[in-house]
């Protein structure tokens, strides 16, 4: 995979650090602003970046298969759309784009195409979440389901002081939703799938979701996601069935050790993660299914980030949070 990196701020960074364990990965081209020049030629130089170019045109002109796109939120439709356009593969930073519409036109550019198209969504690649699809059966019928991912910001103080940032911004497709429950609903859909209804109760400031909760209504069992910016808790995640139940007290993106609580007594803790790092099978899956031309196994995923962007897009109409996006592509 010949690598074209879009972006310089953290999640590029976390990106770079784990690129010593893809082997198959060629970093050919990092990409900023001029605004952000020092910062972009400091990670050139850092990871042995062969390029560090300032224009997105110029990376797509060059010698890349892939390009990752690591900028906020509303920039991800634009730039992967035009990476498809130009014949490149694409790897997409969560959330996959602003709005279910979006994801639409990208599926189908990227079909058209023959291109891979990937949301670089950690938890969907994790051993252990595999291992929790493993154990459900084993739970009996399902009755309760509850993630809690509440991480109170240093960027809120700031917001409440009436500044204006991204994360906090309906202009930058920002908000708890957005930010932190997305994970939550990827967790919950890669499980159970498309639920029959979605509610979302956020309390909202200034146009954004600082925090809110998610209730998926499967009929027979119902969940409930929490995500909050503005406030913090003990993080938990519990799967209840009526025969048992998991428990999880890590992020859903991270999705580490796990402990499985039947009725009758027996408990047992539960880890096969096989990296430090949350981002490292997801990029190896990557550099596989590329390698071996496994487009139907992208497409499968994709699908999967198609209805994770349409439960996130239901929630957001049904508690009148409005992105530009959504009038964009109207």
């Amino acid at each position: 995979m010949k690598l074209g990196i879009i972006g310089s701020g953290m999640i590029v960074k976390e990106l770079l650090s784990i690129t010593d364990l893809l082997k198959n990965v060629e970093l050919e081209a990092i990409c900023g602003t001029v605004r952000s020049k020092e910062k972009v030629d400091g990670l050139k130089n850092e990871y042995g970046i062969k390029h560090a170019v300032y224009s997105y045109a110029e990376l797509l002109n060059m010698d890349v298969n892939t390009v990752y796109i690591g900028l906020p939120n509303n920039l991800h439709f634009s730039f992967a759309k035009e990476a498809l356009e130009a014949g490149k593969n694409v790897i997409i930073e969560k959330p996959f784009t602003s709005n279910y519409q979006e994801a639409v036109i990208l599926s189908l550019l990227a079909r058209e195409k023959r291109l891979f198209i990937f949301e670089a969504i950690t938890n969907q690649y994790l051993p252990n979440y595999n291992k929790i699809k493993e154990f459900l059966p084993t739970l009996g019928n399902m009755k309760i389901i509850q993630c809690n991912y509440s991480q109170y910001s240093s960027r809120y103080d700031s917001f409440k002081e009436g500044k204006s940032l991204p994360a906090f911004d309906p202009e930058f497709s920002g908000g708890a939703l957005m930010d932190l429950n997305i994970y939550n609903i990827h967790y919950i859909v890669g499980l159970f799938g498309k639920p029959k209804n979605v509610e979302y109760y956020p309390n909202i400031e200034r146009g954004i979701d600082t925090s809110g909760i998610l209730i998926l209504d499967y009929e027979t069992f119902k969940c409930t996601c929490i995500g909050a910016k503005d406030c913090k808790a003990p993080i938990a995640n519990n799967i209840q069935g009526d025969k048992g139940c998991i428990y999880q007290n890590t992020p859903t993106n991270i999705c580490m050790n796990f402990e499985v609580l039947m009725n009758d007594g027996t408990n047992f803790f539960v880890n096969e993660n096989n990296y430090e790092h949350r981002m490292v099978n997801e990029f190896l899956e990557f550099e596989d299914m590329i390698a071996n031309n496994q487009l139907e196994k992208c497409y499968k995923r994709l699908e999967h980030s198609l209805t994770v962007c349409e439960v996130q897009t239901i929630a957001r109409k049904k508690a009148n949070i409005v992105f530009p996006a959504d009038f964009d592509r109207m």
